[in-house]
């Protein structure tokens, strides 16, 4: 519904130009030359230059302009200045529609260009995870909170390590560009650090330096780590975040919060803060792992009534793993019935490998 209301007024303003010609032709006919309906004729190219091109305002000044000289003669109007003066204010206006819808197709361009260019770094920056890892299957959605957008701050990632599948959800505090660098900064060190690193610890800890070579001002990023070996176990490090959401065999959820929060990643070396603690969850085949970002918790219907991600749990029990993902997306963006007031990421992973010893891998839910 609420991409319907841009389609209607694009619809409304593009036949507007000949309406109000058509309404201008009309008053002028029927009440006669007293009211001065004829200059009114330039709204038609003024409407016209606010959607198409120019050689859309154009014609329709061109077909304004006729419109004036015809009621002009029927009118008898070019035997004093009115007539002329009607003609001069639609030239005006056709003129300065003109330069303005060239002016403005001049910005679109290079919006376009802009936007190519952020849908490049948005694939650069979040390329798309691999869909197995390990005994895994992983699906992702992205959900900008403004449609126009290509690129914000939420980030993830899936990597096959020598150490077990290691993934990373997080969401950097502010909007724009130093966002963007930000999570840049965050998932090139988690990309080198994931190989490298033994453990999990050691992992945030690198992450912990690098982030804060690069923030300032008290900024942040929120973010959770995740590790899943061959011990039917999923080991995390939470960094202020929202906790996953674990979606058990009988289909119930569980939101394994950790002992104690460690700080976001940036304000790790802030006096008094507490060393992350990594804790772990089972996780099992046929058990499926949900992180992401505040932007889905925190979405809001009309009434204020939070996203209840728990309650929707059951729509994770498609087959397929990214058209599970893609239901709840659906289902998050028609709580909201309208864009969302936050960019949404979200990383689901299926535990489909290293089944029980009876050798038969049990169903998703």
């Amino acid at each position: 519904m609420a991409a319907a209301k841009p389609q209607r007024s694009l619809s409304v303003l593009t036949w507007l130009p000949a309406a109000v010609m058509a309404v201008v032709a009309v008053g002028d006919l029927v009440t006669g030359p007293g009211l001065g309906f004829l200059p009114l004729a330039s709204l038609g190219p003024a409407f016209a230059g606010l959607v198409g091109g120019w050689r859309r305002t154009a014609w329709f000044g061109a077909a304004a302009l006729a419109l004036c000289v015809g009621l002009g003669l029927y009118d008898g109007l070019f035997q004093e200045r009115r007539g002329f003066l009607a003609m001069v204010s639609v030239v005006g206006v056709t003129g300065a529609g003109i330069a303005a819808a060239v002016m403005r197709g001049r910005r679109e361009a290079e919006l376009a260009s802009v936007r190519s260019i952020a849908e490049v770094a948005q694939r650069v920056l979040l390329r798309p995870v691999p869909l197995t890892a390990g005994p895994l299957q992983a699906a992702v959605s992205y959900t900008s909170a403004v449609a126009e957008a290509r690129i914000g701050g939420d980030l993830y990632e899936v990597v096959a390590s020598p150490h077990g599948v290691r993934v990373i959800v997080g969401d950097v505090q502010g909007k724009g560009l130093a966002a963007v660098e930000t999570a840049a900064v965050v998932l090139g060190a988690f990309r080198e650090a994931a190989h490298d690193e033994p453990d999990l610890v050691g992992l945030g800890e690198r992450l912990e330096r690098s982030v804060s070579r690069v923030l300032s001002d008290e900024k942040f990023v929120t973010a959770v780590l995740a590790e899943i070996g061959t011990d039917h176990e999923v080991l995390f490090l939470n960094y202020g975040h929202p906790p996953p959401m674990v979606v058990r065999r009988d289909g119930t959820a569980d939101f394994p919060a950790p002992p104690s929060y460690a700080p976001p990643l940036g304000l790790g070396g802030a006096q008094g803060s507490e060393s992350p603690k990594p804790f772990s969850v089972g996780f099992a085949p046929g058990e499926q792992l949900l992180l992401y970002t505040d932007g889905v918790t925190e979405a809001r219907d009309g009434q204020g009534t939070f996203y209840p991600l728990g309650e929707r749990a059951h729509l994770l029990k498609e087959p397929d793993a990214q058209s599970a993902l893609d239901s709840l997306r659906e289902d998050l963006v028609r709580h909201t019935a309208g864009p969302l007031h936050d960019d949404a990421a979200m990383l689901l992973l299926r535990y489909h490998g290293h089944a029980d010893t009876t050798g038969d891998e049990p169903p998703v839910q």
